[in-house]
């Protein structure tokens, strides 16, 4: 045997002894305890392990311990409250202890590290050793059932006999006195004597045990048993308050009886109806079941609503709840006519895009209303758990269901109409990610077996008409948005605004500040001058606003003036609502050099922008600011690079750009503007600084350049279309390409607009350059 000593912290264990090659935590709280592992920690992690004979001696001698002990690394350590420590370790070797260099503050100890020489012992020994253990540890695992099966398969797949030893010892549930044999036992033969005898004792006892336990059995007669134990739990019950608990029981059971569902349903919840009639009620895993049967049982497994059939009055609900939006009014109708058509059919699963305040979330509810559905919301905006959609596992403290078994439990119906609001607002974190967690709700092919962790019973989903909205599209993820029908809601025109301010706003403001009818009267003028200068946005929710505000002021005004009626004019509104907020940046009056107008898309609709262009001496340099984004500084530069290409059909000096500055400008610098549609418009602007020839001030145009002229088509083309009316812009250049976009709009956005579409810049430039 070879003999190594070290001086190492010790602790004094209490009923546990710790093996090599075992991985174990334990608690220590003793003073002298807690220093040894600290000064370990600022050494090399390493501990002498030595157990007491005795657990109850407070502090102990060194007669008090065994002499063999482990040598161990500490693996981790952590605080836990009323000065514990929770150490993590790891045995390395046997070692016996020689006596204690210290000990204050802390035990230190001079060990021998015991190692065991090789012994040879021949093939059919060894063999026989190792068919022996494990024979006694196949029976032992049997027996008592209390070995995983992947324990049982790994240390069977060993071939070396003592390290099959070993890992039983380690694995195995023995008592500490067992183990401490174990551990003083150094050669492989003691070990496996050892071992083997603990085994076949363990085996003998368990054999001994299921013997009794058969045989009380046998003695209790069934019914008598069953009458003693009924009659015991009934009186414990009583001892305990929790007579309740039967009358829950009965309430589920008679629930259960009445519920509308398949019998795969039943049967789970009967099961589980039997698991809270079998628990204490003052347990906490009595109070997780009833919460779950409760929720269970109210939910809508079969129960559904009668959808309205009736297409014209369901047209007349949408056409009295909204104005304009007829693409999705007719996708509805669509729906409606193929269900009437045949009583069945999957519901669609809609998603409408659009700018803030355009109507998206209260169109589901008249689409609620027109076919008679029960209409619930869920907003998604910044939700970033996964368990919000599919819920916890019950088994968790305070689990609770996801959002969508919640809202058919509000709805009393599996077949609602189910609006998913601001799911481009979603977001993910360590948590999970929620989009990915709507994949399964929001896909017909598999919402009819949507599983929610906490219910843990697949719910059909298909019948639910799925309504979900966004700002934009950029933010829902690809396979989620491939999985709905895309409707675009953009802003609304001019004349949209004024009938949806008629026929909605006004009424509703009026009825809201208590304004009898006929006491306000807001003029044409004066409503039109509200949406150009008091109002920008694509939608019309400031433009609510504004009137709520006009509404106050005249209730004022009737209750402290006694007016009888106000009339709000445009040449009054400014006492209404103060001086004017937006003025478009209307057409230039005259034709300049180096100034051009383009068409720019922001989220609260359309908007004109000013490129201008200044040429001076220089190293031909090319300066750009007004807070440009990159997309837009590479269409100034591919412009440069068309302008170059094609000097010598302008007649410009090849040297001209080598010793001129260009600096192109667009106002309002505090604006960020980004986006590919401003190339043809700078490659105009820039061009016309060159050649000092003057650009149409009647003309506005939008797309993006190459660097060989052709005119790409670009996006937001009815917003960019709206912002030039405004700006009483006459004539308009939109790419070819964009010519199907126009043909499918309504006659009312582009009448008084010359739409002229261009393919490249030759045709761009002969159009603008005056």
């Amino acid at each position: 045997m070879t003999n190594q000593v070290n001086i190492l912290p010790m602790i004094a264990l209490r009923g546990t002894t710790v093996l090599p090659d075992m991985i174990v935590h334990f608690d220590v709280s003793r003073e002298k305890s807690i220093r040894a592992v600290e000064a370990a920690m600022l050494h090399d992690q390493k501990i002498f392990l030595l157990t007491q004979k005795d657990p109850e001696v407070e502090i102990p001698e060194l007669t008090d311990l065994y002499q063999v002990g482990t040598v161990a690394y500490i693996k981790q350590v952590v605080k836990l409250p009323q000065d514990l420590y929770r150490v993590l370790v790891e045995g390395l070797d046997r070692a016996e202890v020689l006596g204690l260099e210290q000990e204050e503050p802390y035990l230190k100890a001079e060990c021998e590290i015991v190692t065991a020489q090789e012994e040879d012992y021949p093939e059919p020994v060894k063999d026989a050793m190792l068919r022996s253990i494990r024979e006694l540890f196949q029976r032992y695992c049997r027996e008592s059932g209390k070995v995983s099966k992947d324990l049982v398969t790994q240390i069977m797949n060993i071939e070396d006999v003592q390290e099959t030893i070993d890992q039983i010892a380690v694995n195995l549930p023995m008592a500490y006195q067992n183990q401490q044999k174990l551990l003083e036992a150094v050669s492989l033969n003691d070990r496996y004597e050892i071992l083997g005898a603990l085994l076949g004792s363990e085996i003998e006892v368990i054999h001994i045990t299921k013997d009794l336990q058969r045989k009380v059995k046998s003695n209790i007669d069934k019914n008598q048993r069953e009458y003693i134990l009924r009659e015991q739990l009934k009186t414990i019950r009583e001892e305990l308050g929790e007579e309740n608990t039967a009358d829950d029981i009965d309430e589920f059971k008679k629930q259960l009886k009445e519920l509308d569902a398949s019998d795969e349903v039943k049967e789970k919840i009967s099961k589980e109806i039997s698991r809270f009639k079998g628990m204490a009620a003052s347990a906490a895993e009595a109070t997780v079941q009833r919460g779950y049967l409760e929720t269970v049982l109210a939910l809508p497994w079969n129960k559904k609503s009668e959808d309205s059939e009736d297409l014209e009055n369901a047209w007349k609900v949408l056409e009295a709840g909204h104005y304009g939006l007829k693409e999705v009014k007719e996708r509805i109708m669509e729906f409606l006519a193929v269900r009437k058509l045949t009583h069945k059919g999957k519901s669609p699963i809609l998603c409408l895009v659009g700018p803030p305040g355009t109507g998206k979330t209260s169109i589901a509810r008249s689409v609620a209303d027109a076919m008679n559905k029960k209409y619930v919301r869920i907003c998604l905006g910044g939700v970033r758990d996964e368990a919000e959609i599919r819920g916890h596992r019950k088994t968790y403290v305070g689990a609770m269901p996801g959002r969508i078994t919640v809202a058919l439990k509000e709805a009393g119906v599996s077949n609602p109409l189910m609006l998913l609001d601001e799911i481009d607002k979603t977001s993910s974190d360590y948590k999970g990610d929620t989009s990915a967690a709507l994949l399964e709700v929001l896909d017909p092919e598999q919402n009819s077996k949507f599983n929610d962790h906490y219910v843990e019973i697949p719910q059909d989903l298909s019948e639910v008409l799925f309504i979900a909205t966004a700002n934009d599209v950029q933010g829902i993820p690809r396979p989620l948005l491939d999985r709905m029908e895309l409707m675009e809601i953009p802003g609304y025109t001019e004349n949209e605004k004024e009938h949806i301010a008629r026929e909605h706003l006004i009424p509703k403001q009026m009825e809201i500040n208590g304004i009898p009818e006929g006491k306000l009267v807001i003029q044409p003028a004066a409503l039109g001058k509200l949406i150009n200068n008091y109002t920008r946005e694509a939608g019309v929710r400031s433009l609510e606003r504004s009137i709520g505000r006009i509404c106050r002021k005249t209730a004022r005004a009737i209750m402290e003036e006694g007016k009888d009626k106000v009339v709000v004019t445009s040449r009054n509104i400014s006492r209404f609502l103060g001086k004017e907020r937006y003025n478009y940046l209307m057409a230039n009056e005259k034709d300049e050099i180096g100034i051009a107008r383009g068409l720019a898309w922001t989220q609260v609709g359309g908007d004109t922008l000013q490129i201008e262009v200044n040429i001076m001496p220089g190293k031909g340099e090319l300066l750009l600011t007004g807070q440009l984004g990159d997309v837009m500084k590479e269409s100034a530069q591919a412009g440069i690079s068309y302008i170059r290409s094609v000097s010598d059909q302008y007649e410009i000096d090849p040297e001209f750009l080598q010793k001129h500055d260009m600096h192109v400008h667009i106002p309002e610098g505090a604006v960020p503007k980004d986006g590919p549609s401003a190339g043809i418009t700078m490659a105009t602007a820039m061009l016309s600084a060159i050649i000092e020839k003057p650009v149409r001030a009647d003309l506005a145009m939008t797309g993006e350049i190459t660097l060989r002229g052709r005119v790409l088509p670009i996006g937001g083309l009815k917003e960019k279309l709206l912002a030039a009316k405004y700006a009483r812009i006459k004539e308009v250049l939109v790419p070819e390409k964009n010519r199907p976009d126009i043909e499918e709009m309504d006659r009312e956005i582009i009448q008084g607009l010359d739409i002229r579409f261009v393919d490249n810049m030759k045709e761009v430039l002969g159009e603008a350059l005056a």
